[in-house]
């Protein structure tokens, strides 16, 4: 009978493959955190400054809209 040699049995270092395999491997991208701030920072700043323009903006008419008789003459088409 043939003697088959078992899987785990190589003619290979097991440490120079698994250097190998790592040297190969592809790099593990690190994401990037900054432009999720800058983004929720830019988003933030333009609510508040909008905000702002609306509390300080004044009002459209600053005084009570007053029915005169010329305009109540006037027939609403």
């Amino acid at each position: 009978m043939l003697n088959l040699m078992s899987l785990t049995d190589s003619a290979l270092d097991p440490d120079a493959i698994a250097q190998a395999r790592r040297l190969l491997a592809p790099e593990v991208k690190k994401e990037r955190l900054w432009p999720v701030v800058a983004a929720a920072a830019f988003a933030a700043v333009a609510a508040l400054a909008l905000a702002g323009a609306m509390i300080t903006a004044p009002p459209v008419v600053s005084q009570p809209m007053v029915d005169t008789q010329a305009e109540a003459a006037q027939p609403v088409l």
